[in-house]
């Protein structure tokens, strides 16, 4: 049996040996890990792709760091950036909202003016709501409008910043590529309902708002073709009629069935429509005149519409990488933050630069576009992404963030990614891709449950189709540790 001394002794040898371990593994490394620099040799990436931050949460100043200072193309990662600045500024409880309005008050059944529709970045206003909005005003006992409807987009300056900008990529209409304005109706979608049976086709708008229609005559029905595969045929759809005819072109299979949603027909003119259709259900008459532009001062609220909260607004932003919804919340910031004549856009930037200073974090190589990702554009480094992670756990609305955030092997978009590693279920990430960029940030717990910040980037050409496993890899790696 040993002395108590000698026990003692060795006891204090064991515990400094694992400390230094310890230590060790927690200095500063700027080399590849060994599986991720397998998985960028399979991929036939250089090293030079890969840039990251790997921190644990209670030793910041080591970790691994590859190219950290390197301005990156994020992908939606960059939607971490408005969540948590938006979260912190707007507050969490922040809601968009819609009113209805009039210059003066109604009198009787009548309201002698236009109906004013105000948009406030209500994230909730679908057909529903817009009718329970006009449902309100009619059980108010007004049933004629004479001075049309008047569409206030003016939140936001310009009020259309979707106007005269070139399309993103091939698939302007789709839903991922909206451009928001205040009155963000619907999420700017409508229904598109098509279905081919034998030599016919049928195509209808869903609701059908009057005077509304589909021409599908320029589509060509083919036979052979998979319905699976009806996008290889589907040409961007025209518009004619000032934006109230959608013309389909290209083909569509025969014995197929979609239901879409596009974003081609004119805004102003699905809004105008829906109002009036809906206002005529409700035995209500709107004479002639409709238009875009500003409230008047001291206009009366007649009925409004609430949005959910932002911590609401914000998982639906992340969990499946909602791009529009992305630039909704940002130009909101930018709303609130705008000083006299400053644009909107402006406004945000100057609002997110401010608050990466008060934090601590450089700025340098930062730039913005539109918040969400969806650009050309946008750069961040890893060791901003890394200082943004940071100073969100030191803040108040850390939980709000971490619910909203896809977590790795089972939901949002990192549902069918690390299914088999120990970061299934544990690790919450933001995506992000586009055709030459792919990153991941957000939080990582390792074997131990010690919690780890990573922002990892991969920029290549190939990175769209090669990149993801690289940094899952890192991420395998990491939870392994």
């Amino acid at each position: 049996m040993k002395h108590p001394s000698s026990l003692l002794r060795s006891t204090l040898l064991l515990s400094s040996a694992l400390l230094l371990s310890a230590c060790a593994s927690l200095r500063t490394s700027h080399e590849v890990p060994a599986p991720v620099r397998e998985a960028l040799a399979k991929a036939n990436l250089p090293d030079s792709a890969l840039a990251a931050v790997v921190l644990p949460l209670d030793a910041r100043n080591t970790g691994l760091r590859l190219q950290a200072e390197r301005a990156m193309s994020p992908g939606s990662t960059m939607k971490l950036v408005t969540a948590i600045v938006s979260l912190d500024k707007l507050g969490p409880n922040w809601r968009g909202r819609t009113e209805l309005l009039a210059a003066a008050p109604p009198q009787g059944e009548l309201l002698a003016g236009p109906l004013y529709l105000r948009g406030g970045a209500d994230a909730d206003l679908d057909w529903g709501a817009l009718a329970g909005l006009l449902r309100n005003l009619r059980e108010q006992g007004v049933r004629v409008i004479q001075g049309g409807l008047v569409v206030d987009r003016t939140l936001f300056r310009p009020a259309r910043l979707d106007i005269g900008v070139p399309p993103f990529d091939e698939a302007p209409e789709f839903q991922y590529n909206v451009i928001p304005d205040a009155l963000y109706l619907n999420g700017v979608m409508t229904g598109l309902v098509l279905k081919s049976s034998g030599e016919q086709l049928s195509a209808r708008l869903s609701p059908a708002w009057a005077g509304l229609t589909v021409d599908t005559s320029a589509l060509q029905l083919v036979d052979g073709k998979a319905c699976k595969d009806w996008e290889q045929g589907w040409k961007i759809p025209q518009v004619a009629d000032e934006g109230r005819r959608l013309l389909l072109k290209g083909t569509f299979p025969i014995a197929c069935s979609q239901n879409l949603e596009i974003n081609s027909l004119d805004r102003q003119a699905v809004t105008a429509a829906a109002v009036r259709q809906l206002w005529r259900e409700l035995g209500g008459e709107m004479s002639a005149g409709d238009a875009e532009g500003a409230t008047p001062a001291g206009a009366l609220v007649l009925a409004s519409h609430q949005g959910r909260p932002l911590t609401e607004v914000v998982r639906r932003m992340l969990k499946p990488s909602d791009n529009p919804l992305t630039r909704l919340v940002y130009l909101s910031l930018g709303a609130k933050a705008a000083q006299v004549e400053e644009e909107t856009r402006t406004a945000a930037d100057r609002a997110v630069r401010e608050w990466f200073a008060a934090k601590g974090i450089t700025t340098e190589g930062l730039v913005l576009d539109n918040g969400s990702g969806l650009s050309r554009s946008e750069r961040i480094s890893p060791a901003q992404m890394a200082g943004l992670l940071l100073a969100a756990s030191d803040g108040n609305w850390l939980p709000e963030l971490q619910q909203a955030l896809p977590i790795a092997g089972f939901d949002g978009t990192m549902s069918r990614r690390l299914k088999d590693s120990p970061a299934a279920n544990r690790a919450r990430l933001k995506t992000g891709t586009l055709r030459d960029a792919v990153g991941l940030a957000g939080f990582v717990p390792d074997s131990q449950g010690r919690v780890w910040v990573v922002a990892a980037m991969v920029n290549d050409e190939k990175a769209a189709a090669k990149g993801r496993p690289v940094l899952d890899a890192l991420i395998d790696w990491l939870a392994r540790r």
